[in-house]
């Protein structure tokens, strides 16, 4: 009698001991979460850089947290050693098939890792993929990266797939961008008019950048250069080259110069061609060549 009592001492004893180690490892996770979060938030009050490292520092913390406290946890249960005592001469084959399934996953951990320690980009960049997807990054996680894109939308890409795309970061080391702005006028409208009005709306529109180094303001260099690109079959293509401190300024600008060069060559008299299809008639006759063939049929 006094044998099982101590045996069933010793079991809530320890049943006890794993409550207690599971419920300190999740309040330590949060708290050490949270404490985590107000340093992340006052890191970016400060323009402390390196924000995506410290992001992927803190879903490595929780998972080393969790980790250790459910290692605690089984540690204290005595019936478990003999158990892994007894599957010893399973464990090639467990590894083995614990190894295929983790196999993704792993990849996925080692390439954030990459991701973090290379930094082909970073929280708040804006990037294009290979296969079309757009937007900004918000968050770079032990398995995923993802992704908010110009509908708001947030898309969720394993990093092992984005680690292999070709991407495009705008804002890679240098976050100024070019934007080029191709207006086609008819052979019959004047080039040099045509060039200074693309040249003007461009220069005064106050997201304009000037993207000219010292010796070019000292040369003379326009601020907005505009050349004849190509004499197309009904058009000649005007090229502008139009500078933003970074991609919204340069979508808005676009858009707005796009607008006041249409209304500015309306004013002035310079023409947008467009295609025209001319209807030629059989024999002088007044219907058209189709009515005509259909008729004699």
């Amino acid at each position: 009698m006094e044998e099982q009592l101590t045996s069933d001492l010793t079991n809530l004893q320890i049943f006890f001991r794993i409550i207690i180690i599971l419920t300190v490892t999740f309040v330590l996770a949060k708290i050490l979460n949270y404490l985590y979060k107000r340093f992340l938030e006052k890191s970016q009050e400060k323009g402390i850089e390196n924000l995506t490292t410290y992001k992927f520092l803190e879903h490595a913390i929780s998972v080393v947290v969790y980790i250790v406290g459910i290692s605690f946890a089984i540690s204290v249960v005595p019936f478990l050693r003999p158990v892994a005592h007894s599957i010893v001469g399973a464990a090639g084959i467990m590894a083995i098939a614990v190894g295929f399934a983790a196999q993704q996953a792993l990849g996925n951990i080692v390439s954030g890792v990459f991701i973090v320690m290379s930094k082909p980009y970073q929280i708040n960049d804006r990037i294009s993929m290979s296969d079309g997807v757009r937007g900004v990054v918000e968050d770079i996680s032990l398995r995923h990266t993802v992704i908010r894109n110009f509908e708001n939308q947030r898309i969720i890409i394993p990093n092992s797939i984005i680690s292999n795309q070709v991407l495009t970061n705008s804002n890679y080391t240098d976050k100024k961008i070019c934007r080029l702005i191709d207006i086609g006028i008819s052979y019959g409208s004047d080039i040099n008019l045509a060039k200074k009005i693309m040249a003007e709306e461009i220069e005064n529109h106050p997201l304009n950048f000037d993207n000219r180094t010292p010796e070019d303001i000292e040369k003379g260099t326009p601020k907005v250069m505009v050349r004849v690109l190509e004499l197309m079959d009904s058009a000649v293509l005007l090229r502008a080259w139009a500078w933003a401190a970074d991609t919204p300024d340069a979508f808005v600008m676009q858009c707005d110069v796009l607008e006041s060069i249409k209304k500015r060559f309306e004013t002035e008299g310079i023409v947008i061609p467009f295609p025209q299809r001319t209807i030629s008639y059989l024999n002088g006759s007044e219907k058209p060549l189709e009515e005509s063939l259909i008729t004699e049929k």
